[in-house]
């Protein structure tokens, strides 16, 4: 299939959920009570688990069952070019440290690219069973209802979510940006899963977000839930949302975080 022609966005969700709803279900029927960690990557608080690595040979299997032609991108080493022009872009577990201390945040996330652009995006919380789906130009829902972004106007009166990155290095600037941030808002959120927190956005349980460093598998599927409910998700300086920087909010309040986070350089370490 080349990369300009059309593909079934129906049937690309369909199968995002059935495979985002199995995921879900392996990592709380099949937890093991003595969860450990297996692997560390950017750092000793990066971790891995067995969990992590079973839900994405998982997701792998059941998406390329239905569609052996497709390319994958997985936080856990999944990667296949594809000849289809479709990319399956999965974090397993978002919020992997969240899931071995028994916290209930912690998510599957499935985006799906077509060509350049995430087209369909699958969150599901496996521990309160809460899943958004999203479509490019077709909206956002939260179990089958459309949501959209908060109608908050004014960044003080914004709650805002964020997150925090694993090298020592960066948490601390981190920690720098965020006590400018804090005074200028309502109140700060750290769940600890950029896909929730993106889907938060969406459903106006948070009204801004911000974070660096998040990677392509935990944007992907988030990030488009969010646009698909009203939400503006760049970058600072025109430039697009990545692993620099992450803003996302409606967008009555998206310019004046971006301004304050540019004044704190908060694409930098």
């Amino acid at each position: 299939m080349p990369r300009d022609e059309p593909v079934d966005r129906t049937e690309l969700l369909e199968i995002a959920v059935s495979a985002a709803r199995a995921a879900a279900d392996l990592l709380t029927t099949q937890r093991p009570d003595g969860l450990a960690v297996t692997a560390t990557k950017s750092s000793a608080t990066d971790i891995v688990t067995e969990m992590d690595q079973a839900a994405e040979r998982l997701l792998v299997e059941r998406i390329r069952a239905a569609r052996p032609r497709d390319g994958f991108l997985g936080e856990e080493g999944a990667a296949a070019e594809g000849t289809s022009g479709v990319t399956w872009v999965l974090d397993p577990i978002d919020g992997t440290v969240n899931y071995l201390y028994g916290i209930p945040a912690y998510a599957v996330s499935i985006g799906v690219r077509h060509g350049p652009d995430v087209v369909v995006g699958v969150v599901c919380n496996p521990a309160t069973g809460e899943l958004w789906t999203a479509s490019r130009g077709g909206g956002a829902e939260l179990d089958g209802r459309p949501v959209r972004v908060s109608a908050e106007t004014d960044l003080s009166m914004a709650l805002v979510a964020t997150g925090f990155g694993y090298e020592s290095r960066r948490r601390a600037r981190q920690a720098v940006v965020l006590a400018a941030v804090l005074p200028r808002v309502r109140d700060i959120r750290r769940a600890g899963a950029a896909s929730l927190d993106l889907c938060a956005l969406a459903c106006g349980r948070v009204d801004a977000y911000y974070e660096r460093g998040l990677k392509p598998w935990d944007l992907a599927a988030g990030g488009l839930v969010a646009a698909e409910a009203g939400a503006r998700v760049g970058g600072l300086a025109g430039r697009p949302a990545g692993e620099e920087l992450v803003v996302a909010a409606p967008p009555a309040l998206f310019e004046p975080l971006a301004a304050l986070l540019e004044e704190q350089g908060a694409d930098r370490d």
